[in-house]
């Protein structure tokens, strides 16, 4: 079955970096655009950035341009997330999400999801 494993999340100050990463199995992973997701307690979960399955594009949501880059590695099917210049405003639960080539960057294109891991940023 397809599993997504995150990892690489924990307590940061603000203006510090962490790397998360996700590592799928279960699935032709060259054929899969992979996500990254957030939700706050208390709000929706929001779309955080992207790579398409071609690895010709990526995108990223306004709040984390310039700080978060997205990237994947064909060869270990894994998928990661630098995030630098961390704000409070970033703490939340990231979640990995994996869709079949690519229909967009909203919730229900997605077809699996991982656990999510915690990310907390302090002030």
């Amino acid at each position: 079955q397809v599993q997504l494993v995150e990892s690489g999340g924990g307590l940061v100050q603000a203006g510090g970096s962490l790397r998360l990463s996700c590592a799928a199995s279960g699935l032709p992973f060259r054929m899969y655009t992979m996500g990254w997701f957030r939700q706050a307690p208390g709000k929706e979960r929001e779309f955080v950035a992207a790579m398409h399955w071609s690895g010709s594009n990526t995108y990223y949501a306004d709040s984390v341009k310039g700080r978060f880059t997205i990237s994947r590695d064909n060869a270990k099917n894994t998928v990661y997330l630098q995030m630098n210049s961390l704000k409070p405003e970033d703490t939340a639960v990231y979640y990995c999400a994996a869709q079949r080539f690519y229909s967009g960057n909203y919730y229900s294109a997605y077809d699996y999801w991982g656990q999510g891991t915690q990310v907390t940023v302090s002030s």
